[in-house]
């Protein structure tokens, strides 16, 4: 587990989370995507456009010096602009990034549970995340209860019920 600290995400931490949902987009090693058009496109810039509207959620872990290394976060995505993980109205679909050297060392998913547990004390009943079915990822998210719901292609959608 990640001795890492780990605080609620403020609405300034919005360039940040955008940081993270590169990292998301490009997780595979030597992977080289320019930050700006990850975010101008619709399928990753709805997880950060307006950060932070209500019911939105968010925690951050920082390393010993204080710098942001790693963000976990949720959104409420509507059924006309659903994100690669949507799996229905009233589910939060979240989205996981940590930067590479940070990696497997446990921080993503002491993210991962902090985030899951907000989102259970929230009163929702399921969260959802997308995957791409070769990321590592895949069995850190089977480990902490998420299954498949929809197959896609090259990706999953995972829900992990919480009640």
């Amino acid at each position: 587990m990640s001795a890492l600290p780990i605080r609620a995400a403020v609405r300034s931490d919005g360039a940040f989370l955008a940081d993270m949902t590169v990292e998301a987009a490009t997780w595979r090693a030597g992977a080289v995507r320019p930050r700006h058009e990850v975010l101008s496109s619709p399928e990753h810039s709805r997880y950060i456009a307006g950060w932070m509207r209500p019911g939105d959620a968010g925690f951050v872990a920082e390393s010993p010096t204080g710098e942001p290394v790693g963000a976990a976060w949720y959104r409420m995505l509507p059924r006309d602009e659903p994100g690669f993980g949507w799996v229905g109205t009233g589910v939060p679909e979240l989205i996981i990034g940590v930067r590479p050297v940070w990696r497997a060392h446990g921080t993503g998913r002491a993210l991962l549970q902090r985030l899951v547990d907000h989102a259970r004390t929230q009163g929702f009943a399921r969260i959802s995340l997308s995957v791409e079915r070769d990321n590592y990822a895949v069995s850190l998210y089977r480990s902490e209860g998420f299954a498949v719901v929809r197959r896609g292609i090259g990706r999953d959608a995972m829900v992990k019920r919480l009640r």
